[in-house]
């Protein structure tokens, strides 16, 4: 079922998303050769707890961190561990803060210092793919007209696109109906309604589309280990617009926008 949000509860999404907005903001601070991905999984934990929220991925059916760690050849929910990033890695961070009820959810891939052009061309077709999506996102447009301008943007600049992981609604909990993928074909799926609260994250992988759940029953990497990038942003509709709750602003000003910067509307 499809719960649609008063505008008091739009209200109390957009709190929460700015909340998960800042704690990746102060996450991007720290991103630098040396820094283990535990590191960055405290700061965001007590960043979280410092400003009234609840880090809603730590404990989530047995998670063990705060933020879901991406590096390189993972694509979704790797632990923070012991290690250390290098010169040359990407490493997408994914979370989500519950505030007050309600949850806010955003990704963001990273890149440690230089990295190599090919796949500093995947994180920036996939930041980008992720506004496509979102102007495709109206009330009265359905969800796959959504996954059909993902896949089509990133299919056919050359990249594959994750099907076993997809976008989700949100709201009191982190995962709501409708489901979002980022493939499909225009014009089926759940109709676009004002009142719905979704997530649009494209994973994008370099190589083929093929992914491998690891022992750990979580860690989501791709088969042939080449790199995977995320984005994603929380977003409402109302008003007969779409709105995006979630911001990257806070992370461009301590972390340098390398890609062509996209209007965000508010």
């Amino acid at each position: 079922m499809i719960y649609l949000k008063t505008p008091e509860e739009i209200q109390k999404m957009r709190e929460a998303a700015d909340l998960v907005s800042r704690t990746m903001g102060e996450v991007a601070r720290w991103i630098q050769p040396g820094v283990t991905t535990r590191k960055l999984d405290t700061i965001a934990r007590e960043f979280i707890h410092d400003n009234g929220g609840k880090p809603a991925c730590l404990g989530y059916e047995g998670f063990p961190g705060t933020l879901c760690i991406e590096v390189n050849e993972t694509v979704v929910h790797g632990f923070p561990s012991a290690y250390a990033l290098r010169e040359g890695d990407i490493v997408g961070i994914d979370t989500v803060v519950e505030l007050n009820g309600y949850n806010g959810d955003m990704a963001y891939t990273y890149a440690v210092g230089d990295i190599d052009p090919k796949t500093f061309e995947l994180c920036k077709t996939t930041y980008e793919s992720l506004y496509v999506g979102i102007d495709a996102c109206r009330p009265g447009k359905r969800v796959g007209d959504i996954a059909n301008a993902v896949q089509t943007f990133c299919e056919r600049r050359g990249y594959s696109v994750v099907r076993e992981m997809c976008g989700h609604g949100i709201g009191r909990s982190m995962h709501e109906s409708p489901e979002v993928p980022n493939y499909g074909r225009r014009g089926t799926g759940a109709v676009l309604r004002n009142g719905m609260c979704i997530c649009i994250e494209p994973m994008i992988n370099l190589g083929s589309r093929n992914i491998v759940i690891e022992q750990d029953g979580w860690t989501c990497r791709t088969r042939d280990r080449k790199p995977s990038a995320h984005y994603e942003h929380t977003l409402a509709l109302y008003d007969d617009e779409t709105h995006i709750l979630t911001t990257f602003d806070y992370i461009h000003q301590a972390y340098p926008n390398r890609f062509e910067s996209k209007p965000e509307m508010n």
